[in-house]
């Protein structure tokens, strides 16, 4: 029998600080004087009193560590309950959400899926606003930190290959969780407080310099007006690019840069084809814009690199209507979605390492078919990837492709055409934001969505966020024999 009580105790840790968290949005109404901070102080006072209570009530079996199976519960209930607590803003706030819509709105936020189905955000108050961009930067933190510490030790999805990369200690799961998370948020705060400053300094209100950040920073993509970041143009958009890119980035190699290996950065193969691949394509994007459409160099360059790095990053910003560019723009949009940026970065979706690894066993297979006595094996950043990498990493795919196709079938059940369908399983899975077609397109959003379509999304946000496996695991009969 699984002992739940060092899983409730963390689970009830994160949710009191979830509640904390909401005077942040309070404070912001107060300033604005719309009245509408109650809202938050009794959210608050609710979410932090049911994680102290629950905290408390399980703190008599926290041990040293977690066992395996404490840590898959854990991975998952995490990422199940926080969006309980964050949708108490969204019903009793101003936009007076539906269960379902708040839910499905807090679990986008905390997944940094970016997916909304709030219209009118120009006229919300701003604590609703800045309630937003905290579940994201709270759920894009947390994300790296799972990517980091767990998933590898759950050895999900070839994430194994970084195994204490950067750090030397292989303690228990949670002591190890404290060393990484430390580190990583200093970093994260920085690059936060500077993209902030340069939001300001580029024109952005006080405001929105801060909750774009936040929302930039963790890749969530969550703005402050139903057009997006339309609204900003020019130097903006190319600042936004240049902070998506360094948050889709591997957070570990910031720390090395930090701690002396300078060296760390630019060695990275991942972090390379990451670049290289967002140069051939906005390259490539910008100008069939120019050959297409009446567009200036410099514009197509700026929308290009602006739009194709917030959908590879997972981002989901939209300066633009790209479903009016055609249909080579659309199929490329969709593609990329697929991408994603680094692991153990805020980006989502598949990832390059994984690309890279399937890459390295497709060459290996073929030099092993014209060599049939030669002795190959497929390697990564200069190291041999064991077979059990490589099963995940296959294994991941085959799932990843599995669980589109089921989910965009189950949502065509509920009355949604193929392209509606199709577009938001991706973008559900790869947690990019926008999907394509009119309705859940860059000028739409997911409001007018049945309900059940929503929990269906809603659920695939949480499995692709935890990167399928860890929460399929939970499924199957032998995880829960003793």
């Amino acid at each position: 029998m699984t002992d739940m009580r060092p899983v409730g105790y963390v689970i009830g840790l994160l949710v009191a600080i979830l509640g904390a968290t909401m005077l942040l949005p309070m404070l912001a109404d107060l300033i604005e004087g719309r009245g509408e901070w109650h809202v938050f102080l009794e959210s608050g006072v609710i979410t932090m009193l049911t994680g102290v209570v629950l905290s408390i009530s399980c703190s008599n079996g926290v041990g040293e560590g977690l066992t395996i199976r404490q840590t898959f519960l854990l991975t998952t209930g995490v990422w199940v309950a926080l969006p309980l607590f964050g949708a108490i803003p969204f019903l009793f706030g101003a936009t007076e959400l539906r269960f379902v819509d708040a839910y499905f709105e807090a679990m986008s936020g905390l997944t940094t899926t970016g997916s909304t189905v709030i219209s009118g955000l120009d006229t919300l108050p701003q604590g609703l606003l800045l309630w937003r961009g905290v579940l994201q930067w709270l759920g894009g933190i947390g994300i790296i930190v799972v990517a980091m510490v767990f998933l590898p030790e759950l050895r999900v999805g070839g994430m194994q290959i970084f195994r204490s990369e950067g750090f030397e200690t292989m303690g228990k799961i949670l002591p190890r969780a404290q060393e990484i998370a430390g580190q990583i948020s200093l970093i994260y705060v920085f690059l936060t407080f500077v993209c902030a400053l340069v939001y300001a300094g580029l024109g952005m209100s006080f405001f929105d310099a801060i909750v774009h950040a936040m929302t930039t920073i963790a890749t969530g993509g969550f703005a402050n007006y139903d057009s997006s970041f339309a609204v900003f143009s020019g130097p903006t958009e190319y600042a936004a690019a240049v902070f998506m890119i360094l948050a889709a980035l591997p957070f570990v190699r910031y720390v090395q840069f930090a701690n002396g290996n300078t060296n760390s950065l630019w060695q990275d193969s991942q972090i390379k084809t990451f670049l290289a691949t967002i140069l051939v394509l906005v390259l490539v994007m910008a100008v069939f814009l120019i050959s297409v459409f009446p567009h200036h160099w410099e514009q197509a360059f700026r929308e290009s690199l602006f739009n194709i790095t917030s959908i590879i990053s997972g981002t989901g910003y939209a300066s633009v209507n790209y479903m009016t560019w055609g249909s080579f723009p659309v199929m490329l949009f969709f593609l990329i979605g697929l991408i994603g940026g680094c692991a153990g970065s805020t980006a989502c979706s598949i990832k390059i390492f994984r690309y890279q690894l399937l890459f390295a066993s497709i060459k290996t297979q073929i030099s092993r078919i014209r060599s049939p006595h030669g002795v190959f094996k497929p390697r990564y950043d200069g190291r041999t990837i064991g077979q059990d990498v490589l099963t995940s990493v296959m294994s991941f795919f085959m799932f990843f492709v599995l669980s589109m196709g089921v989910l965009a079938w189950a949502l065509a059940l509920t009355g949604l055409d193929f392209i509606t369908s199709v577009s938001g399983a991706a973008t559900a899975l790869a947690n990019v934001g926008p999907g394509l077609g009119d309705q859940i397109g860059p000028a739409g959003n997911f409001a007018g969505l049945s309900d059940t379509a929503k929990w269906l999304l809603s659920i695939g946000m949480l499995v692709g966020r935890l990167e399928l496996l860890a929460v399929y695991a939970l499924f199957t009969v032998q995880f829960w024999r003793s």
